[in-house]
C-alpha cells in the first residue's frame, strides 16, 4: 500500500531508474560485504563499522563483527570507538573558531600564552602547532602512559623535551604539539577543550555521542580494543585516564557522529570558507617544498582526484575519514584492532564506490626514493622465499605479521616471476610513518602491495590487495 502511494504520479521511466538505483546500490553494498568480511577473517579483526557518506547524506551505515568479544555483542552503526588521531581534526577546528572570534591569531607566538617558554620555543607560532612543524616530538620513548599527569604536568614535560628540528624546516608529526593546543584551548577560553568541543561542535551538530573518553562513565555501546599477541587476541593495553583526555585525538566517535561531521564539513558549515581553505592548503617548509599536509588533514591526489583526509590509532582501534570533495563523497572506517590499516580499508571500499579513484588504475608517480622501491623488491622476495625476519619490523608488529606469512608465501609463489614494480601512491600516516603503495606485476598476476615504514625504516604495516 505505501508502495504503491509512493509510486504514484511516477512515469514508467522514473519507476525503472528508481528500480535500477535500488538494484545498483544493493550490488555496491553485497561488494562491500565481501570485502570488509574478507579483510576481517585475513587480518583476524574483531569488528569494523563502515559508513559511506554522499553529497552529506549518508548511503550506507553499517557494523560487522564484534564490538565487544567477551559478551560477544555485535559492531552497529551506533557502536562507539576510540578516534586516535582522527581526533586532531576537532582540535583544529576549534583552534579556528578561536581565530574567528578573534581571540588568537595563527601567527601569535607561543610565548605570548607561554611567558616561561624555553627559548628555543621563540618566533614557534601556533601554525607551526597545527601543521607539525614547530620541531615538536611525539611523546618520547621513556615516556611512562601509566601516571596520571596535570595539564601543568604535561606542560613541563613538553618544555624539557628538545626540538627535533628548527621551527619551519620540515614536517615531523607532534603529538606533543597538539597536548599543547587543548592546554591552549583553556588558556584562552578558560574551558577544557573537550567542553569547548561539545558546546561549539559537538552540540550544534547533534553529535549526540561525540565526547572525551572516559573509563569512569557509563557509556552506551562503548566498544572494547584489541591487540594480536603472539596470533592471540588481547584486550587493549591500560593508560593512566588522564591520558585520554588529551587534545592529541583522545575522543570517542561513532561512524553516526562522523557522518554528521562530515555533513558539516561538507557544508561549510562551522567555519568560513577562508578558515577551510587554510586547513586544506598543502603547507610550505621553509625551504620553499610543499608538503602533502594541511592543518593537521592529509592532502593527496590519486589519478589527479584529490583526497582529504586523517587516520587514527590508540589503545587497541585504529580509524580513517576520507573525503573526496570533488565527488562530494566521504568514507569512514573504524576497527577495534591495533595494527589494521584503516587507510587501505577506506580505499577499498572507496573503489567499489567510485571505480575512477581506483589506486589500481593509477598512474605511476615518480619515484624520488629508490631505496625504499629496492627494499620493497627484496622485501616481497623474501616474503615469497619465507626469509622474513623479526628485525625488519618495529616491535610489536613482527609478532603480529610473522606468524602468517607462509600464507603469504604460497600465494606470492604461485603468482610466478616478478616482472615489474611501479610506485603508484605514497602517502604520510597520522603517526608519523610512510605508507608506499606499489603495484606489482607477475607472470600470472598483478597486485598492489602497501608497505607502512616508520621514520627509521622499520616495517610497521603490510597489505595486499589483489585485482
Amino acid at each position: 500500500m505505501e508502495v504503491n502511494k509512493i509510486l504514484i504520479g511516477l512515469t514508467l521511466p522514473a519507476i525503472l531508474l528508481l528500480t535500477l538505483n535500488c538494484r545498483a546500490q544493493n550490488n555496491i553494498s553485497l561488494k562491500i560485504d565481501e570485502y570488509i568480511n574478507n579483510e576481517m577473517r585475513s587480518q583476524k579483526i574483531p569488528g569494523v563499522a563502515v559508513a559511506v557518506i554522499r553529497d552529506g547524506r549518508i548511503v550506507l551505515a553499517k557494523g560487522y563483527g564484534l564490538s565487544n568479544l567477551e559478551h560477544q555483542i555485535p559492531v552497529k552503526p551506533e557502536t562507539v570507538f576510540q578516534s586516535g588521531s582522527l581526533g586532531k581534526a576537532f582540535t583544529v577546528t576549534a583552534v579556528m573558531m578561536l581565530v574567528a572570534d578573534g581571540k588568537i591569531s595563527l601567527n601569535d607566538n607561543l610565548k605570548k600564552y607561554f611567558a616561561d617558554a624555553p627559548k628555543e620555543w621563540d618566533n614557534i607560532t601556533i601554525q607551526h602547532l597545527l601543521e607539525h612543524t614547530s620541531g615538536m616530538t611525539g611523546y618520547p620513548e621513556q615516556f611512562d602512559f601509566r601516571i596520571d599527569r596535570s595539564e601543568e604536568d604535561l606542560y613541563n614535560s613538553i618544555k624539557s623535551i628538545p626540538l627535533a628540528f628548527k621551527f619551519g624546516e620540515k614536517r615531523g608529526y607532534s603529538n606533543l604539539g597538539f597536548v599543547l593546543l587543548g592546554i591552549l584551548i583553556k588558556k584562552v577560553t578558560g574551558r577544557f577543550y573537550g567542553d569547548f568541543l561539545n558546546e561549539r561542535i559537538f552540540q550544534p551538530l547533534n553529535m549526540t555521542t561525540a565526547r572525551v573518553i572516559s573509563e569512569a562513565d557509563i557509556i552506551s555501546n562503548r566498544a572494547s580494543g584489541y591487540r594480536l599477541v603472539n596470533d592471540q587476541l588481547k584486550n587493549q593495553e591500560w593508560v593512566a585516564p588522564s591520558l585520554n583526555t588529551t587534545a592529541d585525538g583522545a575522543l570517542y566517535l561513532s561512524i553516526l557522529d562522523v557522518a554528521k561531521w562530515e555533513a558539516a564539513l561538507n557544508s561549510q558549515k562551522l567555519l568560513t570558507e577562508k578558515s577551510y581553505k587554510a586547513m586544506w592548503t598543502n603547507l610550505i617548509t621553509n625551504d620553499g617544498l610543499q608538503q602533502p599536509y594541511g592543518f593537521s588533514w592529509q592532502i593527496e591526489r590519486i589519478n589527479g582526484k584529490l583526497i582529504i583526509e586523517h587516520s587514527g590509532g590508540w589503545q587497541g582501534f585504529n580509524a580513517n575519514f576520507s573525503r573526496y570533495p570533488a565527488q562530494k563523497l566521504a568514507v569512514i572506517v573504524f576497527t577495534n584492532l591495533r595494527g589494521v590499516n584503516p587507510i587501505n580499508l577506506t580505499r577499498g571500499i572507496q573503489e567499489i564506490y567510485q571505480p575512477e579513484l581506483s589506486i589500481v588504475g593509477a598512474i605511476p608517480i615518480p619515484d624520488k626514493e629508490p631505496r625504499i622501491t629496492e627494499f620493497v623488491k627484496d622485501l616481497v622476495q623474501k616474503i615469497s622465499t619465507k626469509g622474513l625476519t623479526a628485525d625488519l619490523f618495529v616491535p610489536p608488529g613482527g609478532d603480529e605479521i610473522l606468524p602468517n606469512a607462509h600464507h603469504a608465501a604460497e600465494e606470492f609463489g604461485s603468482y610466478g616471476e616478478l616482472k615489474k614494480i611501479e610506485l603508484v601512491d605514497r602517502q604520510e600516516n597520522s603517526n608519523g610513518s610512510r605508507i608506499f603503495h606499489y603495484r606489482l606485476g607477475y607472470e600470472r598476476k598483478a597486485v598492489i602491495f602497501s608497505v607502512g615504514l616508520t621514520p627509521n625504516g622499520k616495517i610497521n604495516s603490510v597489505a595486499l590487495r589483489r585485482f
